[in-house]
């Protein structure tokens, strides 16, 4: 045994990290490379409804989307229902901004009403997609049904 005095102070002992951080900018650099950039989201601002009185009660009624679990697009509920966009891979949905353009067109100066209704086993992305496409028509009254 060694007493104190011929042990001298002790050594503390230290880790070069230098190294390590070297490696975490090279991985941080290296996943900003490769991941895929994904398009931008449109601006979805959503106003909460008022109050509807006899003088702003819209004369066309609302086009009436539902999102089906697997993620099919489906617009007329009921007996007249008709898939419009049953391709869940892709995100630009070009047949219902088809069918937006052809109602924002048609209608009066207002902007048109949309009832979404949506089911609870949607992807989230397929949902704001949709909205992406409503948004990106200049639809802003829409109604979110469960």
């Amino acid at each position: 045994r060694k007493s104190l005095k011929e042990a001298g102070t002790p050594v503390e002992p230290s880790l070069d990290i230098s190294s390590l951080i070297d490696v975490c900018f090279l991985l941080l650099i290296y996943f900003l490379v490769t991941t895929t950039i994904q398009p931008r989201e449109q601006d979805l601002q959503n106003p909460v409804p008022g109050f509807v009185t006899p003088e702003n009660i819209p004369p066309i009624p609302p086009m009436c989307l539902e999102l089906r679990e697997g993620g099919e697009l489906v617009v007329n509920l009921g007996a007249a229902a008709e898939i419009i966009d049953p391709d869940v891979a892709s995100r630009q949905m070009p047949n219902l901004r088809s069918r937006l353009d052809s109602i924002v067109n048609a209608g009066p100066s207002g902007s048109p009403r949309v009832m979404l209704k949506v089911h609870d086993e949607v992807r989230q992305q397929r949902y704001v997609d949709v909205l992406n496409c409503l948004a990106s028509a200049g639809i802003s009254d829409i109604a979110i049904q469960d």
